[in-house]
């Protein structure tokens, strides 16, 4: 692990393994780096050079207010110049909402390709509500991160009840509570992003659009409805991708027969 500083002065914790090409894994919520070494192990075994990062208010990464999806594109643009310059990015879930955005900004941070997993893009469809950052805020706030955690569960995710009460009562539950304030970040940037504007859907760069094929629904008319809208990207349906998680094996076939 090494630390770098984003533009804004935030320490940025990445990691790296293996040679070649260079491929940013960028997490999606509640998630941290060390989430992603399956998938980085995978893609270094493959003959690429795989970086992982904490993500602002994650684990080793610091947490420089205020917040803005500006800053977390900024963070990714630190990383991928930390790489050497130029990378494809394989972004999950929120993640993938953050790279394509950070790939539409005029510097394009150095992104030259995006695989992105599942952006849960909601083109105005069940919007999660407006004020849903501020009111997970104001529970981290009063020291109440747990709740933070299972209100972001509730509307930002949407996973039912009895799922949120099963997952409560695990040990992970806990290991994920200390990321309580990414989740604001997350509800932020994922509200301010729901729709991709015309920058976003006309980047410069190959896209491909991965999709499992037993997902949330939401997910899939995600997917959908973002291929429907940059006819130029790929839509690729990945079987062994179950459940909102990317198969790191899987994942892997498709940069390598489209990034090496």
């Amino acid at each position: 692990m090494r630390h770098i500083t984003s533009a804004d002065g935030t320490a940025i914790a990445l990691h790296e393994t293996g040679t070649g090409p260079a491929v940013v894994i960028v997490n999606g919520a509640l998630s941290t780096a060390r989430d992603a070494a399956p998938l980085a192990d995978a893609l270094a075994r493959a003959g690429f050079r795989a970086v992982t990062y904490d993500r602002r208010a994650r684990a080793d990464s610091g947490d420089t207010r205020p917040f803005a999806p500006l800053r977390e594109a900024e963070d990714l643009a630190a990383v991928v110049a930390a790489a050497g310059g130029a990378a494809a990015v394989l972004g999950h879930s929120s993640g993938a909402v953050l790279a394509l955005y950070a790939a539409s900004l005029p510097s394009g941070g150095g992104i030259r390709r995006l695989f992105l997993s599942e952006p849960p893009f909601h083109f105005g469809i069940h919007e999660p509500a407006a004020d849903l950052a501020d009111r997970i805020q104001a529970l981290v706030d009063a020291h109440d991160a747990e709740e933070a955690v299972v209100l972001f569960q509730r509307e930002a995710v949407g996973l039912p009840e009895a799922m949120i009460a099963q997952f409560r009562a695990t040990p992970m539950f806990t290991q994920i509570v200390p990321l309580a304030q990414s989740t604001v970040y997350d509800a932020a940037l994922t509200r301010e992003l729901s729709t991709p504007d015309e920058r976003m859907l006309s980047v410069a760069v190959p896209v491909e659009i991965l999709c499992g094929q037993q997902t949330f629904p939401m997910l899939s008319a995600a997917a959908q409805r973002l291929s429907a809208a940059m006819p130029a990207a790929e839509l690729l349906i990945v079987p062994e991708s179950v459940g909102h998680r990317l198969d790191p094996a899987a994942a892997t076939r498709i940069v390598t027969e489209r990034w090496a």
